[in-house]
């Protein structure tokens, strides 16, 4: 009874003591075995590992891409502008022990500010050598490659490989935004300014030769019109005068009849001339004129004055 009673602690202890001994690494993880603070074994792959008991302690870091979010920095570009730029970086560690040795008991907290401290200056190196407008062209991605190398190298010596570093902003800075639009709006401004004046232009050129269109048009229909009437006086007048080489006493009749028609229109008409007058031959009589050549054409007397 006495030996039972000592083999149950011992038992307790041995079996303490081999769980304690054994660790696992998941397939996520690394793993480095310290022994007051010296590496002394290197896990790199999942499974079981063993270490020496309450002497040897095991650290885990992660085997998978990490990523770092970069902080906002202000970088002056090649033409004095300065821009806002924040960038994504993709790493992992790839080298435990040289890992261990230059962040400490941090880990991938420390291994961040490290990287970011090699990121940042990076960046404004890369950015600071070249005109704002490749970092908004095409010429992007290669900047983006050229900062990627640099950090590549140095973060070499802290066992990180950068795998990639993307530009996620490149914005003007708060105090400079409101210039930048106010000179834009100007810009534009002015443009307006000059589209409209070349309308105004324009628009002048094509009233102007329309106008000048109109005055031809007018003229040319006008001169046009004076032929025409010009014609169909002449015409008119071999008319009458052909007509009044065939029977003259008719056209003195014709004649006499239209001054009687225009002299006595209206209701009031009147006519003051003496009462031989040759005027009213025609009326008189039914004798033609001793001579109709001689008849006067009959033009309408003005009207009598109204008696006071």
């Amino acid at each position: 009874m006495m030996r039972a009673m000592y083999i149950v602690p011992v038992l307790v202890v041995l079996g303490a003591l081999a769980l304690s001994s054994v660790f696992i690494v998941d397939e996520r993880k690394k793993a480095l075995v310290l022994q007051f603070g010296q590496v002394t074994q290197v896990k790199s792959d999942p499974g079981l590992g063993f270490k020496i008991p309450f002497v040897q302690d095991v650290v885990y870091y992660e085997d998978r891409i990490l990523g770092l979010q970069t902080t906002p920095l202000e970088v002056t570009m090649l033409d004095d502008r300065r821009l806002v730029v924040d960038a994504f970086s993709r790493w992992r560690i790839v080298d435990l022990v040289q890992f261990r040795e230059a962040v400490g008991v941090g880990g991938e907290t420390q291994g961040l500010r490290r990287l970011e401290g090699i990121v940042n200056p990076a960046i404004q190196e890369v950015l600071g050598s070249v005109p704002s407008n490749r970092v908004l062209s095409e010429d992007r991605t290669a900047l983006m490659n050229q900062i990627r190398d640099i950090a590549r190298r140095q973060a070499a010596n802290l066992g990180i490989e950068v795998i990639d570093v993307r530009l996620t902003r490149t914005d003007l800075p708060e105090q400079n935004l409101e210039a930048t639009f106010a000179r834009m709006r100007a810009e534009r401004e002015r443009e307006a300014a000059d589209e409209i004046a070349r309308g105004g232009e324009a628009a002048q050129r094509v009233r102007a030769s329309a106008d000048r269109t109109v005055v031809e048009l007018t003229s040319d229909a006008r001169r046009q019109a004076e032929v025409v009437r010009g014609e169909a006086d002449a015409e008119r007048n071999r008319i009458l005068a052909e007509s009044y080489g065939r029977d003259p006493e008719f056209f003195a009749f014709i004649r006499s009849l239209t001054a009687y028609e225009v002299s006595l229109q209206g209701a009031n008409s009147s006519i003051v001339m003496q009462p031989d007058s040759e005027f009213f031959d025609y009326l008189r009589s039914d004798q033609a004129p001793a001579d109709p050549a001689e008849t006067p054409e009959a033009a309408p007397a003005p009207a009598p004055a109204p008696a006071p």
